[in-house]
């Protein structure tokens, strides 16, 4: 007989929402940060009430990567977890504090996948339909040379999979990323609007909008990109782009989308390109998720994202440096052998992305604050 495992869940001193749960896995006694708590503190503590969604309840919106490619690499991972019903996730600035989200169809508002390769997720959405489950794809195609993205599958393989895409679940609920545009030796203005004249002209009917953005130099990807620089020889010029500049991409970029019936949104970026025929967009947008499935969730920022993204609330699934697609200007993956590292972990069947269930830490200590 398996043995049942108590986890408790507290956010403030006065306990109002502690609450023990069974769940019968092979997994320590760990103190669990559950999804609901989370939401009631989304405020930043102060006990407002939650948003609602269409069925009077809290919304929830779960975010299946911006930190790792599921339906590229754990796909498999993420069903199984939808069978059980639950996932343990890491606070990905505190490992020791654990968050359980309840992924049943009847909590779940709505899903929203990122990914550059949607191929190992084809075969498991037919199941997600019979069960009910709302979602949509965030699909980053940019068709860029191998050395700034090693390890993507060809662009070719990846517009035949996007078609697939789109005509399985609909043109609307595949959204394109042309992200992030970066500037180099390999990848100058004309080459970086030539290449998403070719990529849109493809796409033309398989999406009905994309978004742009221009690539956020954090310093891991500046220490990546020096790497690369020393290595190969590629010059980047993203540092010493004008505001002149971005304006003319956006407008050249904006005139293709319009002529092939894409609409054209940016995705945090700092400066208004609406006169170039970018509106600020959002990635995870209540709007969108209104127009696609008639429900509506809360509009309120996702104040744990960056400045000047304007996503709605949701909960992350995912774990950072566990994506091995390889590119050099990514964010959420500063170390590649890391992330292979990382990878070679990954146990299917284990309530977390990374690591064995027996791998979870044996004391949490729960911090609103620090929430992503």
């Amino acid at each position: 007989m398996r043995a049942g495992v108590r986890i408790l869940c507290r956010i403030r001193p006065d306990a109002r929402h502690a609450k023990t749960v069974l769940i019968r896995d092979r997994i320590p006694l760990v103190p669990v940060w559950e999804a609901a708590c989370a939401e009631d503190t989304a405020g930043g503590g102060t006990g407002r009430a939650p948003p609602l969604s269409g069925q009077g309840r809290a919304t929830v919106i779960i975010s299946a990567s911006r930190r790792t490619d599921i339906p590229a690499f754990y796909s498999e991972w993420f069903m199984n977890r939808v069978r059980e019903g639950f996932l343990l996730v890491r606070n990905p600035f505190n490992a020791h504090q654990v968050r359980r989200v309840d992924l049943s169809p009847d909590h779940v508002d709505v899903i929203v996948f990122w990914t550059r390769d949607p191929r190992p997720m084809l075969g498991y959405l037919d199941g997600l339909d019979a069960l009910g489950y709302r979602y949509y794809f965030q699909f980053t195609l940019t068709g860029y040379p191998k050395p700034l993205e090693p390890s993507v599958p060809r662009a070719a393989e990846l517009l035949s999979a996007f078609k697939t895409l789109g005509r399985k679940i609909g043109a609307e609920r595949v959204v394109w990323r042309f992200d992030p545009i970066i500037l180099s030796d390999l990848t100058p203005e004309h080459a970086v609007i030539e290449g998403f004249g070719r990529l849109a002209r493809e796409l033309r009917g398989s999406t009905l909008r994309v978004m742009i953005s221009f690539a956020h130099l954090y310093r891991s990807v500046k220490r990546n990109l020096a790497g690369i620089r020393q290595a190969q020889g590629i010059t980047f010029y993203d540092e010493s782009r004008s505001e002149e500049q971005v304006s003319r991409i956006a407008s050249a970029l904006a005139d293709v989308a319009s002529a092939n019936s894409i609409e054209i949104k940016s995705c945090a970026e700092k400066l208004d390109l609406s006169a170039s025929g970018v509106g600020h967009g959002k990635c995870i947008d209540d709007r969108l998720i209104k127009n696609l499935f008639g429900l509506t969730v809360s509009d309120r920022k996702d104040k744990y994202q960056r400045e000047h993204c304007r996503c709605v609330e949701s909960q992350d699934v995912g774990q950072y440096g566990t994506c091995t697609h390889g590119c050099v200007y990514c964010y959420a993956n500063p170390n590649r052998e890391r992330a292979h590292s990382s990878r070679a972990l990954h146990d299917p069947g284990s309530p977390f992305l990374i690591g064995e269930g027996r791998d979870a830490p044996s004391r949490s200590s729960i911090d609103p604050e620090g929430l992503e």
